[in-house]
C-alpha cells in the first residue's frame, strides 16, 4: 500500500510534528513511532489528521457496491467529463452527494433538477477534506420520472396544436346565475367552492357533477361531466375542483382526454386542481386557472359587499356630479342676472347711442363742410357776376342807351336825329332825342 499521499520519503507522515528532548517541534513523527490500531491511540501518541482520514478511506474502500433511490435536488454538469449530484431521500430530509466521471457524467445529462433516479455506485472518501460521498458508475430514471416525462411530451404535443394559446380562451361570466361544479362526492373541495361562493354571491344556483378525481375512473367520468355541463344552457361557468395530492393522485387531470374536453368546452371553465405549487395539463388547457377550490370560489363570482359598496361609490359620485352641474348652472344663471344688461337695461342702448351721436356729429361736420364750400362758390360766382354786369359799367361813371323799344345801341349808325332814346346812367335814367348823329 502506497503512503505517498501525506507522507515523506522516510515513510513519515509529512506536516505530522514531534517534539525533542527540549519540547521543540523536531518535524513529523516517524511512522514506526505511532499506534498501529486506533485503540493504541492516547492524548500523548495521537493519530495526524491525515492518517487518520487515509485508514477511513481504506475501510470503505473495502464496502460494497449499492443501488440508491432520491430525487435530484442539484446537478452540476457543467464539465463534460464530471458531474456533481446531490440526491435527496423521497420520505426524509437526508441529502447525499453523488459524483462521476467520463461515462457517468454523460449518463447524467439527460437529467434535470426534480427527477426520481436511482443510481448504483460505490462509497467514495476524499481524503484531502475527509468527505463521504458516493462515486457513481450507473444512473436511471423510474416512477414519476418517466410519468412526468410523459406528460411534458404531451404538453408540447398538445401546444403544438394550439390547445393552450391564449385566442382560445373564453372570459368569465361577471354575475353567473348558475355554477357547473365537477368535484368527489362529499369532497372537501365542494364544500369550499360552494361556501365561499354562497358568501360572496348568495344568489347563485349550483349544478354539482360527482365523479372520480384519482384512479382510472377519473379521466372517462371528468370528460363525461364536462360535456354534460356545456350542453346544459343554465350553466354559465364550471369549476373542475379537487384538494390537494401527490402527483400520481392528480395524473388524472392531465389525461389527453381531459386536455380536450376542456379546450374544447364552449363554457367558460376554471381549473383548481390541488394546491398553488400543484400543475396538471387541464391548468393550461381551462380559462382560467384557480390555485385551490377556495381561489375558484372568488374567481368566478363577485363579492356582494364590494359590489354594493361599488354601487355606494357610483351613487356618490354621481350625485356629486350632478350637484356640481347643478351648482355651475346657478352660478352661470346669476351671472347672466347679475349682468347690467339686465340689471339697467338701458345700457344696451348706450353703444348704439353713441354710434348715433358719433353719426350725427360726423354729418354737421360734412354739412357744414358742403355749406362752406357752397356759399364760398356762390361767393366766387357773385364776384363774378358783380364783375361781368352792366351796373358795374355804370357805377364807374359809364351809361347805356338804348332805343324807344329797349335795344340797346351800340352803333350810331343805328340812330337817326330825331329818334327817341333813353339813357341810363348809375342813377337814374335820362329820355332824350338824337339831334345830331357823328359818324366813326
Amino acid at each position: 500500500m502506497s503512503w505517498n499521499n501525506g507522507y515523506g520519503m522516510a515513510g513519515r507522515p509529512s506536516g505530522t510534528p514531534w517534539t525533542g528532548a527540549d519540547g521543540a517541534a523536531a518535524g513529523p513523527r516517524p511512522l514506526d513511532e505511532l499506534p498501529k490500531y486506533a485503540r493504541d491511540t492516547t492524548p500523548e501518541h495521537p493519530w495526524p489528521v491525515n492518517l487518520l482520514s487515509r485508514k477511513w478511506h481504506d475501510v470503505i474502500e473495502r464496502w460494497p457496491t449499492v443501488w440508491i433511490e432520491g430525487q435530484i435536488v442539484e446537478i452540476n454538469a457543467r464539465r463534460a467529463t464530471s458531474v456533481y449530484i446531490t440526491l435527496r431521500d423521497n420520505f426524509e430530509d437526508v441529502s447525499i452527494s453523488v459524483n462521476g466521471f467520463g461515462a457517468f457524467a454523460q449518463m447524467a445529462r439527460g437529467f434535470k433538477q426534480g427527477d426520481r433516479v436511482v443510481v448504483h455506485g460505490k462509497a467514495d472518501l476524499w481524503v484531502k477534506q475527509t468527505r463521504l460521498s458516493l462515486r457513481g458508475d450507473d444512473i436511471r430514471k423510474v416512477g414519476v420520472g418517466d410519468l412526468k416525462e410523459q406528460i411534458d411530451e404531451l404538453r408540447r404535443k398538445l401546444k403544438g396544436e394550439g390547445l393552450f394559446d391564449a385566442s382560445n380562451k373564453v372570459p368569465l361570466p361577471e354575475f353567473p346565475k348558475n355554477i357547473g361544479l365537477i368535484c368527489a362526492p362529499q369532497a372537501r373541495a365542494e364544500g369550499d367552492v360552494i361556501t365561499n361562493v354562497m358568501l360572496r354571491w348568495p344568489t347563485v344556483d349550483f349544478t354539482v357533477q360527482h365523479v372520480h378525481v384519482q384512479g382510472p375512473q377519473c379521466p372517462p367520468e371528468v370528460i363525461d361531466a364536462i360535456r354534460r355541463l356545456d350542453a346544459d344552457p343554465n350553466v354559465d361557468v364550471i369549476i373542475v375542483a379537487r384538494g390537494g395530492g401527490s402527483f400520481e393522485d392528480l395524473i388524472g387531470f392531465s389525461d389527453e382526454g381531459v386536455v380536450r374536453a376542456t379546450a374544447a368546452c364552449v363554457t367558460p371553465i376554471v381549473s383548481a386542481i390541488g394546491h398553488e405549487d400543484d400543475w396538471t395539463l387541464i391548468d393550461l388547457a381551462a380559462d382560467v386557472r384557480a390555485s385551490t377550490p377556495t381561489d375558484a370560489a372568488k374567481r368566478v363570482v363577485p363579492d356582494v359587499r364590494e359590489q354594493q359598496q361599488l354601487i355606494a361609490n357610483a351613487i356618490g359620485t354621481m350625485r356629486m356630479r350632478i350637484g356640481a352641474m347643478v351648482n355651475n348652472e346657478t352660478r352661470l344663471v346669476e351671472g347672466y342676472a347679475n349682468r347690467p344688461s339686465l340689471t339697467r337695461p338701458q345700457t344696451m342702448l348706450d353703444p348704439y347711442q353713441r354710434q348715433i351721436d358719433d353719426a350725427v356729429r360726423t354729418m354737421r361736420i360734412g354739412l357744414t363742410r358742403i355749406v362752406d364750400d357752397e356759399q364760398l362758390r356762390v361767393e366766387k360766382l357773385e364776384a363774378t357776376l358783380r364783375a361781368l354786369s352792366p351796373q358795374s359799367t355804370l357805377d364807374r361813371g359809364y351809361a347805356v342807351l338804348q332805343t324807344a323799344d329797349g335795344h340797346v345801341v351800340d352803333d350810331a349808325a343805328k340812330l337817326e336825329v330825331g329818334d327817341e332814346i333813353t339813357v341810363t346812367l348809375r342813377r337814374g335814367a335820362v329820355v332824350a332825342q338824337t339831334t345830331k348823329i357823328v359818324e366813326p
